[in-house]
């Protein structure tokens, strides 16, 4: 493909790129700021939960001489500090969560952008060989960014963004409730409090399912164990991981087996409907192999493979380009009734 074809397309790419790393680090900026008023407003709850206890012990030693408007008052106070702090406490948790997140996400955009400039700058730049990336090769890894982009944002919709809308919505009844019915308030900011730590797992295993940080601080292996028990515990299907050999690949390769046992372990609680799950993984071998397989429903390889090339979008398919670009390989043994296995190939030298 001539250079002039594909490089200007690329440039224009790595000038999206930069602008969305720009708007980001607006975004990180407006984040930290967010963390230093949480943080500055949680030291003053603090005080103000500490004045309101030595309130109520003062409300408790001297009970009979207090009017009851008093006492109601003290305790109305102490239980909107202690609610009040909770509140921000979490809050907190979810803005360096999101700040981590973010910052992850700058780094692989930095990452990305640098990689098509320099293809684009490179006197072959757009050939289909000797090394050049093609255009096909291009426009999978454009469609794969986009479509895992989509994905976390139906996730973070569904899960996180409507769970703290209902937290939200339980905060405003408490509220209500304090000056109508104290005894029910007191009740409802259990369920507030129970809700709250809910809406915090599941951040926490959003973020984990976005990067889990083990991977880069621990490696495969022990990211894989932990993601196998967590998803056998979510999803209360029994999985058996087999690992063979014990040692370090190239981060690209790390990360590509780890999403792509992740994609298909997601398929099958999703569709399978399966009674147990295997994981195998072989890091002696050089290609390294892995396979997924499962007793489930099963289905026709040929047709929902080529359904799902035409309609793009699909995580099978997402996850072919994926291998195939590595210079991998993917094949998927099922049918009706049957279960399915899928196994992957990826050379690490």
């Amino acid at each position: 493909m001539p250079e002039n074809s594909l490089a200007p397309r690329l440039r224009e790419w790595v000038s999206e790129t930069e602008k969305e790393a720009e708007q980001l680090d607006v975004e990180v900026r407006e984040i930290v700021i967010l963390v230093k008023q949480t943080s500055s407003e949680i030291d003053r709850l603090q005080i103000r939960q500490h004045e309101s206890a030595g309130r109520m012990r003062e409300v408790e030693a001297n009970i009979e001489s207090l009017s009851r408007a008093d006492v109601k008052a003290a305790y109305a106070a102490s239980q909107d500090a202690q609610m009040r702090l909770f509140m921000m406490k979490t809050q907190l948790e979810q803005l360096q969560s999101k700040q981590n997140a973010l910052h992850r996400y700058h780094l692989q955009l930095e990452k990305l952008g640098a990689l098509a400039a320099q293809v684009a700058d490179a006197p072959d730049a757009g050939a289909s060989r000797g090394g050049g990336l093609d255009r096909q090769g291009m426009v999978h890894i454009i469609e794969a960014q986009e479509s895992e982009r989509q994905r976390l944002s139906r996730e973070m919709h569904d899960g996180p963004a409507q769970s703290l809308t209902n937290l939200i919505l339980q905060a405003e009844i408490v509220e209500r409730l304090f000056a109508m019915d104290p005894a029910r308030a007191k009740g409802e900011i259990g369920n507030l409090k129970t809700s709250a730590n809910t809406t915090f797992q599941r951040i926490r295993d959003f973020i984990f399912e976005l990067r889990p940080m083990m991977l880069d601080d621990l490696g495969l292996v022990p990211t894989l164990k932990r993601y196998v028990q967590t998803f056998e515990s979510k999803n209360h299907l029994p999985t058996q991981l087999n690992i063979t050999g014990e040692r370090s690949l190239a981060p690209y390769i790390e990360v590509t087996l780890f999403r792509s046992i992740q994609a298909l372990l997601g398929n099958i609680a999703r569709h399978a409907h399966a009674a147990r799950a295997l994981v195998n993984v072989d890091l002696q071998s050089n290609p390294v192999v892995a396979s997924v397989e499962d007793d489930g429903s099963g289905f026709d390889v040929t047709v929902v493979l080529e359904n799902a090339r035409q309609g793009g979008g699909s995580s099978l398919v997402n996850l072919e380009k994926r291998i195939e670009m590595l210079a991998g390989k993917i094949q998927f043994s099922s049918g009706t009734g049957r279960g399915t296995k899928v196994r992957i190939e990826l050379p690490h030298s």
